[in-house]
């Protein structure tokens, strides 16, 4: 027993020893600045703080007021000095907890209590600022700053008022003329409710673009700001901004990953963007007739939104065009006109398909009303001349028609073409000087067609709009021989003609 007792004691002495040793080394640590900074360090933080505010450099001097603050959370300055950075900063939200844990330290503290009150009234929050103006006016009644802002405050508590009852009424133009002075006169810049209000507005008066101006910031001024996340995904979604939409729907998905309505959302936005993306892609890789699909697919997924309707029937005509299926591509083309009368690429595709068409004069005047739409196009500007060059041409002689082969007509068609054709208008086969003479120059049209036809160089110049045999596109001018196809030149005979031409 006597043993026992002698190490309990021992035990009991070991443990004062132990817990009195550990409370002077941290007395010690506390006076030496382990556990917390010292008042010179302190000092030293404010003083960085202080000269890299001065010098611009916010974000370090942020860092030393942040170090200020945890070595002293008891100075009301330091509270005061980090909320001025956070105002510059642009951080209005992060200034107000520190303005007021200034006033709960020091509650005579005006400075403060004047800057958290413009803040609130900015945010429109002007219940809590004429609290804190008329706490200003009270310990000091010549304040004149807090005396216009609390003015100010019964200013804007007026306009609300206005505001939601020109709302309320369905005037939204008086609605927005009003939120107008309350905003951007500088009253209530940061007030969420006031810019979701005329958001709604704009929205009502076919205005989205202003609409998305102004819901944007709210995403920042009001935490977990789904609701506004997914407004800005639908307006841009209607306004045919599909990536932008998907951007805004995952920020709401990001807050709130089970949120049903932006989950729904998000499952339809991703599914057109992805085949509208993938139609594009086909049509870089020229694979028209996939694009056309994929295309069609959209039309599909999306029927309720004009804007992608007409985008399908846009990007159709144009695929049509590059497929020479010139039916189609006419027909397509004309109802997207129907649905877009203003756009210019539809106008240019149909343009390109009336050419392939060979009705030059309608291709002339598409480019022309495209140009009215898009006076700055190169490929408009360009391709009206070249329509106005083929029109001129045709007017003399069009080689496609007279072989009756179609513009994108192959080689080998043309050829056979060719071969049919002077088959029947050689002029053997006719017996009077008159049919013989009518037979001649229709059977030079002919071997002129195939020559300029199966020559990729020639044939090129002529679907530019410029007539390769012509005299006056000849380098040198009109004066000199021109060469034949086959082997004769009529011109050189005197009235017998033996004509020997070639079929290849």
């Amino acid at each position: 027993c006597t043993c026992h007792l002698s190490l309990t004691i021992r035990l009991g002495m070991f443990l004062y020893l132990f817990t009195l040793v550990f409370f002077f080394l941290y007395i010690y640590f506390c006076v030496a600045g382990v556990f917390g900074a010292t008042r010179a360090e302190i000092e030293q933080h404010l003083e960085m703080g202080r000269k890299l505010l001065a010098a611009g450099q916010l974000a370090e001097a942020l860092s030393h007021y942040h170090s200020a603050v945890e070595g002293d959370s008891e100075n009301y300055l330091t509270y005061y000095k980090r909320a001025a950075v956070f105002l510059a900063l642009g951080k209005s939200k992060s200034a107000l907890p520190d303005l007021t844990r200034a006033i709960e330290l020091k509650p005579d503290f005006l400075a403060a209590r004047l800057q958290r009150g413009n803040i609130l009234l900015k945010q429109g929050n002007t219940e809590e600022a004429r609290a804190d103006f008329e706490s200003v006016l009270t310990r000091s009644p010549e304040q004149e700053e807090a005396r216009q802002q609390l003015m100010k405050a019964s200013e804007l508590e007026g306009l609300q008022e206005e505001a939601y009852a020109a709302h309320h009424q369905g005037d939204y133009s008086a609605a927005v003329a009003v939120l107008e002075r309350a905003i951007e006169v500088g009253i209530s810049p940061w007030d969420p409710d006031l810019r979701e209000l005329r958001a709604e507005c704009y929205v009502r008066t076919g205005e989205p673009q202003k609409a998305i101006q102004d819901l944007t910031p709210t995403t920042k001024l009001r935490n977990d700001n789904r609701a506004a996340f997914l407004k800005l995904s639908l307006l841009h979604y209607s306004l045919g901004q599909h990536h932008e939409s998907l951007n805004h729907v995952r920020e709401c998905l990001k807050l709130d990953q089970d949120d049903k309505d932006c989950f729904n959302h998000y499952k339809q936005v991703k599914k057109l963007s992805k085949q509208l993306d993938s139609a594009e892609e086909l049509i870089l890789e020229e694979r028209y007739q996939d694009a056309i699909d994929k295309y069609e697919s959209v039309m599909k997924t999306e029927s309720d939104v004009t804007f992608y309707t007409n985008l399908a029937k846009e990007r159709i005509c144009f695929c049509f065009v590059k497929l020479n299926l010139v039916s189609e591509a006419i027909d397509v083309c004309s109802e997207a006109h129907q649905r877009d009368p203003r756009n210019a690429k539809i106008l240019r595709d149909r343009a390109e398909a009336y050419i392939l068409n060979q009705d030059y004069e309608k291709a002339v005047e598409d480019y022309q009303e495209a140009r009215e739409f898009d006076g700055d196009s190169n490929d408009i500007k360009e391709g009206l001349e070249r329509a106005q060059k083929l029109l001129k041409v045709s007017q003399k002689r069009d080689y496609y028609k007279i072989l009756g082969v179609s513009r994108s007509a192959n080689k080998q068609e043309i050829i056979k073409a060719y071969r049919k054709l002077a088959q029947q208008w050689h002029p053997d086969n006719f017996q009077s000087e008159a049919e013989k003479k009518e037979a001649e120059k229709k059977f030079i049209d002919i071997a002129s067609a195939k020559e300029v036809l199966t020559d990729p160089e020639m044939r090129q110049k002529f679907d530019s709009g410029e007539d390769p045999l012509d005299p006056e596109n000849q380098q040198g001018g009109g004066g000199g021989q021109r060469q034949w196809p086959f082997h004769f030149n009529p011109f050189d005979s005197g009235g017998s003609f033996h004509f020997k031409f070639e079929y290849n």
